[in-house]
């Protein structure tokens, strides 16, 4: 089953206490995609400048993402980021963001991707977001990520798009902040309470929190010792798992959960290189192995 996503395609520059790499392919929907197309075709909306590199797109084609909703904007410059982590590799400064092109993004769907059923939202403007769900009124499943920037500064339009969601993907922080509570499981009870069906509380190394109608859990990260850049990770994870729903066309507990699993296990090898430099290099052998490993380790 096709899934849409529409987000941000940009370029990165890392910096991590050991090294620094300039120029990495990034952004929301660039690691959501690649991740979520291991399993799943994807039709990919984004929009980026004249400047944008003709092997970047290349490399997204020739897996197999459709970018024709890839707009390129000829007089204009690609949205850059150019981030530092600090020694835990946990926290990260923003040295610099650069909007650009991204700033003005106003996505219009192509013909084809208005007839999706699965729509991933990757962090953008709420209100822009909800553009986008008007141009899919078949959806099944509509799930969208989100930031600290819109939870402060465009809090109504945030609220209502809640209203519109089947699920919301966030970090602990922004989850705090959106709630105004320390305690992460009254978090995501109150986040769900403003709409969506569920709710996934994404906790960096230590895993995932899920709040469903009927279950609350948390599942751990795969516990990788090969920590070379985080960037795209929770991109990354919701890719595996909106990737894994599309492909059973379900979306049940038993499917969200084992879902959850496949993100958890893609943002694994998201993190072991800069960038897509790990995971464009693994197939869904290599995550197939490692799922094995994560349910084995989960056993008791």
């Amino acid at each position: 089953m096709p899934l849409v996503v529409v987000g941000s395609v940009a370029i990165d520059h890392v910096e991590t206490p050991v090294e620094r790499r300039n120029n990495l392919l990034g952004g929301s929907a660039t690691h959501f995609s690649v991740a979520a197309n291991f399993f799943t075709s994807v039709q990919l909306v984004g929009v980026v400048g004249a400047d944008f590199p003709e092997e970047h797109t290349r490399l997204l084609a020739d897996r197999g993402i459709d970018v024709s909703g890839l707009h390129v904007v000829p007089d204009g410059k690609t949205f850059t980021w150019t981030g530092k982590y600090l020694p835990n590799m946990n926290d990260r400064e923003t040295l610099e963001v650069e909007l650009n092109v991204f700033g003005q993004f106003d996505p219009k769907l192509p013909e084809a991707y208005r007839r999706a059923e699965y729509v991933f939202l990757a962090n953008g403007v709420p209100a822009v977001q909800m553009k986008v769900l008007d141009q899919v009124p078949g959806r099944r499943l509509a799930v969208a990520d989100t930031m600290d920037l819109w939870i402060t500064t465009q809090r109504d339009d945030l609220e209502r798009l809640l209203k519109q969601l089947d699920g919301l993907v966030l970090n602990d922080s922004e989850a705090k902040l959106l709630t105004d509570t320390e305690n992460l499981v009254a978090a995501g009870r109150a986040v769900q309470a403003m709409g969506p069906k569920f709710v996934i509380i994404k906790k960096g190394e230590h895993g995932a929190m899920f709040f469903g109608e009927y279950e609350t859990y948390v599942l751990p990260a795969y516990p990788t010792q090969r920590l070379v850049d985080p960037t795209g990770a929770g991109d990354t994870f919701a890719g595996g798992m909106m990737g894994y729903l599309a492909q059973r066309e379900a979306f049940d507990p038993d499917t969200l959960k084992t879902a959850m699993a496949y993100g958890i296990v893609s943002a694994s090898f998201n993190v072991e290189g800069f960038g897509l430099e790990r995971i464009r290099d693994i197939t869904r052998d290599d995550i197939e192995e490692r799922m094995a490993q994560y349910r084995r380790m989960l056993s008791f």
